[in-house]
């Protein structure tokens, strides 16, 4: 790594979100209500399909690991994010920087794949359905979970790892609350041509192609729809991937903003405004965007509520 990333005592300094001490305490009340919310609603979930044996399929298997994901990719940027907000100290070391990178782009990336892996999941419950229980089988669901773990992970590293060879001499004060690739860039003194397109690469792979891929299964599922010859039945199958959709577009919508867009066209405090949208936002309305417009799930929460009373 560069000369000043030689040791690992070297530290960053995170300015947040502001210095005015009154919106630090608004701001820490806002997202550990925020924080908590997405915690509790996707454990909620979590156990809701796991304990009801009517939500043993594999949309809601995709959809429990998709909370899991939620609740990790959360968690890597907010405890930290509130702990400097009351902290005089916003300090975080060379290490600890590498290693909440690493994990925000490896969970960020697995939930764009599995956001289309629960595409092509739809699109062949809608478009093949006498064939469904054959195509999904547990070990296509499994392989398909696995694999957007292990690539994700690997995609991290790399762009973990080149991002931390850069020299890092501007300066130690990173204009972000947490560490993410676009600020960092901005105190290398290196030329950073490599890392950003290793960074546009990465995210036309596992973004864009995903998105893609997510737009093929739906433009499919609308034909199919379309030839449906009744408007109740129209409505039953757009119902079961409107939740999906407006995931996807909250999602997708921030991530490729953030990643895709010309570096000298953004700004610190707009690579805040979208970063806290996909990393804090999202997660939380993902279970209730799920629960609210899904009748097996919140049937499934009553009677667990109702077993608890």
């Amino acid at each position: 790594m560069g000369q000043l990333n030689q040791t690992t005592s070297h530290r960053f300094i995170l300015l947040g979100l502001s210095s005015s001490p009154h919106l630090q305490i608004i701001f820490f009340l806002m997202f550990l209500m925020m924080y908590m919310i997405t915690l509790l609603g996707n454990l909620l979930l979590i156990i809701v399909v796991t304990l009801n044996r009517k939500l043993q399929t594999p949309m809601y298997f995709f959809l429990s690991n998709l909370s899991m994901i939620d609740m990790c990719f959360s968690s890597t940027v907010v405890p930290k994010m509130l702990s400097n907000t009351i902290s005089k100290d916003r300090s975080i070391s060379f290490v600890g920087c590498a290693t909440q990178m690493y994990f925000h782009l490896a969970l960020g990336g697995t939930e764009c794949l599995l956001l289309a892996v629960m595409a092509y999941d739809r699109y062949t419950a809608i478009c093949k359905p006498l064939h469904y229980g054959a195509i999904m089988d547990w070990r296509l669901c499994i392989g398909l979970v696995t694999g957007c773990w292990i690539i994700s992970f690997i995609n991290s590293f790399i762009l973990t790892f080149l991002t931390f060879q850069l020299y890092f001499c501007k300066s130690n004060l990173l204009n972000h609350f947490f560490c993410e690739m676009p600020p960092l860039f901005r105190l290398s003194c290196q030329d950073i041509w490599l890392n950003e397109l290793a960074e546009y690469i990465s995210g036309a792979i596992v973004a864009l192609g995903s998105f893609l891929l997510i737009l093929l299964s739906y433009l499919c599922i609308t034909i199919t729809v379309l030839k449906i010859r009744t408007n109740k039945e129209r409505k039953k199958v757009f119902s079961t991937c409107g939740s999906h959709i407006l995931v996807v577009s909250l999602y997708y919508g921030t991530i490729m903003f953030m990643h895709l867009h010309p570096r000298s066209a953004s700004s610190a405090e707009q690579d805040r405004v979208v970063t806290i949208l996909y990393t804090v936002v999202t997660p939380m309305l993902n279970p209730i965007i799920y629960s609210v417009r899904n009748k097996d799930i919140k049937e499934a929460i009553r009677k667990a509520i109702g077993n608890e009373a």
